[in-house]
């Protein structure tokens, strides 16, 4: 039996400003060698792995063999359930390439509507949503992203759309998961008490002015002033919607179907105002339209337009080649449907981390009293997402009548495509897990509920360093939910605001987590070179989302009341 190892927070008898500069100085490397070097992003992650271990050890006094298993633990998160999911997601899309129904796909979506900003709200904000909902944990973005590029965007635009619209929907993704997981680890209420709002209502009311904003906030940074407003009307009618049904079902009904009815609803309107309405095209405008969308981002291409008449396809062919991702959708809702998913995980097998299981003490004040650091690796190979959509890519395959020498050619060609983006994810959860039970992590949230009035704009900042850390707003919860409700309990902040905060703010970290961009750069066969543009370009966007974020958490604490 090994000695239990207590965590420090306070670095070398200093206080926490050195000991806070000191537990940052890993994420800083990381973020040097991807904006400044512009180093491919497994290099800046294995890195940033290097100089957190080198942290753990000789700073924290974490043995080596804690941070060597605190890493391997990691890296098995980072490689299965979430690479499983991107391979799968990449899988279903080959096929659909492969048998020519995204063709079909690609035309029946220019049927709706051949104006590029209304297609990228339809796939990035809306479709993507529905993806985030149902499944998560990168999900949308890849399978959003490579429809795209398949529809004629650039790997670079594609990739930058997708990450900034896959942020209002992530509070809710996985049928609710980072909400549900974060009452669980609080303690506090889900759902509405007595009148007054849970943790699930609090987030929709700090995610749904986010929302309502966001497809006009998307048009405008790709595309630019002028090209925002002669789509007025839909993105008007996109993010209103979604906004709306975002807000009422998160506070009366809970987080479950929150994403999924909104995204249901946004898609359901955007097509019903162009039954009625599309702005006018001319050559000229669509010259104007790609040259704005070049400018306000810098370094963003211009994507091609496809001038090509639409060809016309019977309901049948539609169908046919939609089956794929309605296969997908039913698998999805299956696997998250409670009862069936308790089924699926009798097959789960719960693994105690050897090295490290309940072998690390959490202390006060970062917990309410000394508790053991449990590490069990939950492999739930049949009831992990990644799973119901390798089920749906195998009956995709035997729908199209594929066959199973060219089903095998497609899995090897996906494999060979993400040995690098799968070393990135590893990398980056090993790190982040090595930061978690070292202690670093928490002397960072120390940190952050030292500023005393203030907390309530930086109680989102630090969740959105535990997403950019861990690239999962689930991880970010369940790693500083307990830490913040301690915190606004110090600062007489009200826990379900706080905690809900930290969820909220932890969505704008979504897209500059190493592991979203890596998903991203895998679906789209993006250049090395364009994922530090990609990084770049989403990092502004994040850091001014995660302020408005901060921003509206202020008002709800000096000015309005979150319940």
């Amino acid at each position: 039996m090994h000695e239990v190892w207590s965590q420090p927070y306070y670095l070398f008898g200093k206080g926490l400003s050195v000991s806070a500069l000191l537990a940052i100085v890993p994420t800083l490397l990381l973020l040097y060698l991807l904006a400044v070097k512009r180093k491919a992003s497994w290099i800046a992650a294995l890195a940033g792995l290097a100089a957190t271990r080198l942290l753990a050890v000789a700073a924290y006094g974490m043995s080596i063999r804690h941070a060597a298993s605190s890493a391997a633990y990691g890296a098995c998160f980072g490689i299965f359930p979430i690479s499983w999911i991107v391979f799968w997601a990449l899988v279903l899309y080959e096929i659909t390439v492969t048998t020519g129904k995204f063709e079909i796909i690609k035309d029946s979506i220019g049927s709706i509507t051949s104006d590029k900003r209304i297609q990228a709200l339809l796939i990035s904000f809306a479709f993507g949503a529905f993806l985030e909902g149902c499944a998560g944990f990168g999900t949308p973005v890849a399978i959003a992203a490579a429809m795209m590029v398949g529809l004629g965007y650039s790997s670079l635009y594609a990739s930058s759309i997708c990450l900034l619209a896959n942020t209002a929907p992530v509070a809710f993704g996985s049928i609710g998961i980072p909400v549900i997981t974060l009452a669980g680890i609080t303690g506090l209420p889900l759902v509405r008490v007595n009148g007054i709002a849970g943790l699930s209502g609090v987030a929709g009311r700090l995610t749904a002015p986010i929302s309502f904003l966001l497809p006009a906030y998307l048009i405008l940074v790709t595309s630019g002033f002028p090209a925002m407003l002669e789509v007025w009307p839909a993105v008007l009618t996109c993010g209103g919607v979604f906004a709306i049904i975002q807000f009422f079902v998160s506070n009366y009904i809970g987080p479950q179907l929150t994403d999924i009815l909104s995204s249901i609803g946004a898609m359901a309107a955007l097509v019903v105002l162009l039954r009625y309405w599309e702005p006018r095209h001319t050559l000229q405008h669509e010259r104007d339209t790609d040259a704005s969308m070049k400018q306000p981002s810098d370094d963003l291409p211009v994507r091609q337009h496809d001038t090509r008449t639409t060809p016309h396809y019977s309901a049948r062919e539609l169908w046919l080649a939609w089956t794929p991702y309605a296969l997908l959708v039913i698998f999805v809702l299956a696997w998250g449907y409670p009862a069936f998913t308790a089924i699926l995980n009798r097959a789960s097998i719960a693994i105690p981390w050897p090295g490290l299981h309940n072998e690390i003490l959490r202390m006060p004040p970062v917990a309410r009293a000394p508790a053991k650091y449990a590490a069990v690796f939950n492999f739930n190979w049949l009831s992990a997402s990644g799973t119901s959509c390798m089920f749906a890519s195998l009956l995709a395959a035997a729908f199209a009548g594929m066959k199973p020498r060219a089903l095998g050619k497609i899995i090897l060609s996906v494999a060979r495509k993400l040995i690098r983006p799968t070393a990135t994810v590893a990398s980056m959860l090993a790190m982040a897990f090595v930061m978690n039970y070292s202690g670093a992590t928490g002397t960072l949230g120390l940190a952050f509920s030292a500023t005393g009035r203030a907390f309530p704009f930086f109680s989102p900042i630090m969740g959105w360093l535990g997403v950019f850390l861990t690239g999962s707003d689930t991880s970010s919860n369940a790693l500083f939910g307990n830490l913040q409700v301690v915190s606004a309990g110090r600062l007489g902040f009200d826990p379900i605001l706080i905690a809900a905060a930290n969820s909220v703010g932890g969505v704008m970290g979504k897209m500059i987590s190493l592991q979203t961009i890596a998903v991203a750069a895998a679906a789209t066969g993006m250049s090395i070179a364009d994922q530090s543009k990609l990084f770049r370009f989403t990092l502004r966007h994040s850091i001014f989302l995660a302020a408005i974020v901060g921003a509206e958490v202020m008002l709800y604490a000096y000015v309005f009341h979150a319940h």
